[in-house]
């Protein structure tokens, strides 16, 4: 199984011919107020099998997107609607709108369901969104590898149950921004992260026992974020301070192979592939 980084936090798995992809996003203009298109997000290599995502905000779920890079009825594998009234909903409506006028094959699931979809074996596992909203992390098996993708998740105390249950990976990419959001919906607002900060990513990767922990959910290409989004400045340098030999910084666009890298001093990327 290889892995190819997609940009902010999107990711390609390959493994026996086919492919997955995870919050694979084009346009992050919901998020970025200065958007610009170009080497912070790159498109799968091909076609997928299907697409996991980890919850509805638009960063994250693009159906545009996903169209494009899905056949006809391909399995588009997400978390339940939010909960309660629109105002409670605003950050996961404008992506509820777009899956449904692109009619894409969308099906939700519970926490700990796992399916079978061509030589992949994911899971979805439980992860505490900062803003409220329901979100999934996935665990995704194929060729003896597991990888695990964080979406934005806070750090909370699902992780030893997800270790117990699946440890140890081959690679974790985790978000490591630490975005402290000031929404309209949410006030007062909160000091604290909404997303994994990158001590708190370091510290999930040592109780997922991961071999690599990729950082992800951050682009120093698109400095303009909508007002009230404040993130940590350097996350990959910073994630390297907490967690040492473990921490792997992956470029937009470049490929981890996990077989390759098996029982190897340094992870194994093969470049990039625009």
């Amino acid at each position: 199984m290889r892995v190819r980084r997609l940009g902010w936090a999107g990711l390609e798995i390959e493994a026996g011919g086919e492919r997955l992809v995870i919050d694979y996003v084009r346009d992050l203009s919901p998020l970025f107020t200065g958007w610009r298109p170009g080497d912070s997000l790159v498109a799968p290599s091909g076609q997928a099998t299907a697409a996991l995502v980890t919850h509805l905000h638009r960063d994250h779920t693009d159906a545009s997107a996903l169209a494009d890079v899905l056949p006809q009825g391909a399995p588009v594998l997400r978390p339940a609607p939010g909960h309660g009234d629109d105002v409670d909903n605003e950050a996961t409506l404008l992506a509820e709108r777009e899956l449904t006028a692109r009619r894409l094959a969308a099906e939700v699931v519970p926490t700990w369901s796992r399916q079978e979809i061509g030589p992949f074996r994911v899971t979805a596992v439980p992860a505490v969104d900062g803003l409220g909203d329901p979100q999934l992390n996935w665990v995704v098996e194929a060729d003896g590898q597991r990888v695990f993708h964080g979406g934005d998740t806070m750090f909370h105390g699902y992780w030893w149950l997800i270790a117990r249950r699946f440890s140890p990976f081959d690679a974790a990419f985790l978000p490591a921004n630490g975005a402290v959001v000031d929404a309209p919906h949410l006030q007062p607002p909160s000091p604290f992260p909404a997303a994994l900060n990158p001590r708190q990513a370091a510290a999930a990767a040592e109780i997922l026992d991961a071999r690599y922990a990729v950082p992800i959910h951050y682009a120093p290409e698109q400095p303009d974020k909508i007002a009230g989004y404040v993130e940590v400045s350097d996350p990959a340098d910073e994630l390297r301070t907490h967690a040492g030999r473990r921490a792997h910084e992956l470029a937009v666009g470049e490929w981890l192979d996990l077989e390759r890298s098996r029982g190897a001093t340094a992870p194994a990327t093969t470049g990039r592939d625009r």
